[in-house]
């Protein structure tokens, strides 16, 4: 068995332990379709490359990760891509969610406060052919006020509360799939659903361990 083989059994037995907590015995096909096909190995540093498709978190640099695939295929279905979607990333990282949303989607836009990560991700991501993915170098936090309302918001790090500008730049009826927690303690997944009248649904799904949201700005 080849190792991207590999991932995508440990993302469907991952799914099967988990199944009361997400609430469904299987994801989305598109997004398993997305994960057999975007090269994970091309957003691990080398020297790392051999975890590359292993059952967890690699370290990427400046004190970041790439998320456990079957975390990325999570939020991903979370999200509830649709084809003509356009999702904002909070947390760019190595542009591996970026990639895995591109491949689902109509239009990514993706923030990373680490400046080194948001040029390399956004090298990395054109080289691999994503024209449908903008990265840029900003405060999460913030979102992306230009190109909003979003068909969906993924953030990729931990904040210790809901981000009111994030929730502002849904579109009504979308979902923000967002870890919430304090640096450094065990964090819960949530899906908020902004509603018509702008009032928000929380859905707790899974607790979680991501890297802290970085917000200059606070």
């Amino acid at each position: 068995m080849d190792e991207r083989q590999a991932m995508l059994d440990d993302i469907e037995q991952e799914v099967v332990y988990t199944r009361r907590d997400i609430g469904k015995d299987t994801l989305d096909p598109r997004v398993m379709a997305a994960m057999a096909k975007v090269p994970r190995q091309r957003f691990v540093p080398e020297s790392h490359r051999f975890r590359a498709f292993a059952n967890g978190p690699v370290p990427i640099g400046h004190g970041q990760t790439i998320s456990q695939p079957y975390m990325v295929a999570l939020m991903t279905d979370l999200v509830a891509p649709r084809a003509d979607s356009t999702i904002l990333e909070v947390g760019t990282g190595s542009g591996y969610q970026a990639a895995v949303l591109a491949e689902v989607v109509a239009q990514v836009f993706s923030v990373e406060v680490v400046e080194p990560l948001a040029k390399a991700a956004g090298k990395r991501l054109a080289e691999l052919g994503y024209r449908n993915v903008s990265v840029r170098h900003g405060d999460g936090w913030n979102g992306w006020p230009e190109h909003a309302p979003y068909d969906g918001i993924v953030v990729t790090a931990a904040a210790a509360r809901i981000p009111p500008p994030l929730v502002e730049q849904l579109k009504p009826g979308a979902r923000l799939v967002i870890p919430v927690g304090e640096p450094g303690s065990v964090q819960d997944l949530q899906v908020i659903e902004k509603r018509a009248d702008d009032s928000i649904d929380t859905r707790h799904v899974l607790l979680v361990a991501f890297v802290p949201l970085v917000h200059p700005s606070a």
